[in-house]
């Protein structure tokens, strides 16, 4: 890939820079072309505490462009800066500064892959209170999904609206599609509309067609238990979410269900030894989707945001607040990250 990929270092005072190093010192190969933005001090410290698990730590090299990066010798960690911190914050501690880094290194690494200047962007993790506490721009969104959003919607010259982006969750043996995502709960079920829904059907196809090479085969869940019942425990599945997959079908969309929450993902899940039904299943909210595949080991599960005019990955987990700088974070799903947008971005 002639590109590079960009991964950004996450809250500073997580296990972002960790795994980061810890994923170019174990898996070189797969981390080969990637160049990290962030901080070069914060990385640095991070290098450093890998070594202090038995192995010598990896040098940081600085970067003043993207351009620079074919001349990293190897075995080093190339880093561009590109946030301002005055010195790495204490581990586990929530931080305006980290937050307002964090964002930083968010926003340029996005705008470099609109550019096309980098082939894909993967995002270690955030820590969604830091980001709130750095106050202004960054204040106003949840996560990386809807900055990313905003950031899309202003390179293209269109409002937000227009650039419909959804979740993926995927591993070896699930993928996962979510109609809402950071909502409370009570506002993700009046989410379920038929817009909603019909626009997550189309999103899903196209996204999931481009990495398969076919039309996907699409699984729905319900909202309720066993689908409503025909009617006795919710009427979402008659009402709103089996016309939106008629109008899926007439569409082409090869697309089934409603069906029991608690048994589609199973019917989808490729366990060894098993072809799944389905190769994706829509969900109707944030913890009905994620759960069955972070059950099934958040060390390879990929977070994939599709919708998007670029490729971002991020690792299945979270900042980590109570392991930080003790280095036992896996890096695991950070390299599976950094596959996953190496293909996608293929």
């Amino acid at each position: 890939m002639k590109k590079s990929i960009l991964v950004t270092m996450g809250d500073a005072a997580g296990i972002g820079p960790e795994i980061i190093a810890k994923a170019f010192r174990d898996s070189p190969a797969d981390m080969a072309g990637c160049i990290v933005v962030g901080d070069v001090a914060t990385l640095r410290r991070a290098a450093a505490l890998t070594a202090a698990s038995g192995t010598l730590a990896w040098p940081v090299a600085q970067l003043d462009s993207l351009s620079g990066a074919p001349g990293v010798p190897p075995r080093c960690i190339p880093v561009l800066q590109k946030c301002e911190l005055l010195a790495p914050p204490p581990f586990g501690l929530v931080s305006a500064l980290a937050g307002k880094a964090a964002a930083e290194c968010i926003v340029w690494a996005a705008r470099a892959a609109l550019a096309g200047e980098a082939a894909a962007m993967v995002t270690a993790p955030i820590h969604k209170e830091a980001l709130a506490a750095a106050g202004g721009w960054a204040a106003g969104f949840p996560g990386h999904t809807e900055m990313l959003q905003a950031e899309a919607a202003a390179f293209l010259g269109r409002p937000v609206r227009q650039v419909p982006v959804r979740m993926m969750l995927a591993n070896d043996e699930l993928k996962t599609v979510l109609v809402s995502i950071h909502m409370s709960l009570r506002n993700a079920i009046e989410a379920v509309t038929f817009d909603n829904v019909l626009q997550t059907l189309r999103i899903t196809h196209a996204a999931v067609s481009a990495s398969l090479g076919r039309a996907p085969r699409i699984a729905v869940a319900g909202l309720n238990p066993h689908a409503g019942e025909g009617g006795l425990f919710g009427t979402e599945e008659q009402t709103v979410i089996a016309p939106a997959l008629a109008a899926a079908r007439a569409e082409g969309l090869d697309v089934h269900g409603p069906f029991a929450p608690d048994t589609v993902f199973m019917r989808a899940r490729n366990a060894p030894g098993k072809v799944g039904e389905f190769d994706v299943v829509v969900a109707m909210y944030h913890d009905q989707g994620l759960i069955p595949v972070k059950y099934l080991g958040v060390e390879q599960g990929v977070n994939v945001t599709l919708g998007l005019p670029l490729v971002r990955t991020s690792p299945d987990h979270g900042t980590a607040f109570d392991i930080a700088g003790t280095a036992q974070a896996d890096a695991s799903s950070l390299v599976a990250a950094v596959r996953m947008a190496r293909r996608l971005a293929a």
